[in-house]
C-alpha cells in the first residue's frame, strides 16, 4: 500500500488540514484544541491520529501548507521573467494583497515562532527554514541588480516585510501597504546606486 506522501491525500486528511489551517491562523495554535479540530473537520479522533500522530505533526503540516502557498506565489513571480527589481516589486505587491485581505492575522510563521520560542522545537525550526528560503530568494534577486551587499539589502527587505505584516493587522492596512511599498522603492533605488555595505546618508 503506498504511503500517504506517495499517494493522493485522503479526504479526511485534507479536511483536517484545512480546518486546522483556518483555526490555527485565525485564533492561534495553542488556543485551538484537538477536540475542536475533530468536531469541525467532522472526523473521529482515531482518524486524526491516523494521519497526524500528535498535535505538533498537525502544526508542522499547517506550516508546510502555508510555506507551499508562499513559495507558489514566489515561483509565479519568478516565472514571469521580469527584471529582478520588478520581480521584487511583484513579491512586494503579493505581500500587500495578503495584508489587505479581510481575514489577515499577520505572518503565520512569526505567529508560530511566538508560540514556540524554543529554538530546538521542530515548529521553530520549520519557521527558520521558511525564513531562510525567503531571505535566500530575495538575496538572489538583489544580486542580479548589484552583487555587492545583496544579503544585507535582503535582510533589510525582510525586516520591512516583517514590520508590515505585524502592523497590517493593527493599523490601517492601506497605509501600512503604502508605507511598505514606498520603503521597497527606496531600498531598490539606494541599493542600485550605492555600496549597500556602507552607511548612507538619510
Amino acid at each position: 500500500m503506498p504511503s500517504q506522501s506517495e499517494g493522493r491525500p485522503s479526504e479526511a486528511r485534507s479536511r483536517l488540514l484545512h480546518t486546522a489551517t483556518r483555526l490555527f491562523y485565525a485564533e492561534g495554535i495553542h488556543a485551538v484544541g484537538i477536540d475542536r479540530i475533530v468536531v469541525e473537520a467532522k472526523v473521529t479522533r482515531a482518524t486524526l491520529y491516523r494521519h497526524f500522530p500528535g498535535k505538533e505533526d498537525l502544526v508542522l503540516a499547517y506550516l508546510a501548507e502555508v510555506d507551499r502557498a508562499i513559495r507558489g506565489q514566489a515561483d509565479e513571480a519568478l516565472a514571469a521573467r521580469l527584471p529582478a527589481a520588478d520581480t521584487i516589486r511583484a513579491l512586494s505587491e503579493g505581500i500587500t494583497q495578503g495584508i489587505r485581505s479581510p481575514d489577515f492575522r499577520g505572518c503565520a510563521f512569526l505567529n508560530a515562532a511566538a508560540e514556540y520560542p524554543d529554538s530546538a522545537s521542530p515548529v521553530h525550526q520549520a519557521v527558520l527554514g521558511h525564513r531562510q528560503w525567503f531571505l535566500e530568494t530575495v538575496t538572489a534577486l538583489l544580486a542580479k541588480i548589484h552583487e555587492d551587499g545583496a544579503e544585507p539589502a535582503a535582510r533589510h527587505f525582510v525586516m520591512m516585510r516583517d514590520g508590515a505584516m505585524a502592523a497590517g493587522c493593527l493599523f490601517d492596512p492601506a497605509l501600512i501597504c503604502e508605507t511598505f511599498l514606498h520603503g521597497v522603492e527606496r531600498l531598490l533605488r539606494v541599493y542600485a546606486t550605492t555600496d549597500y555595505n556602507e552607511p548612507t546618508q538619510a
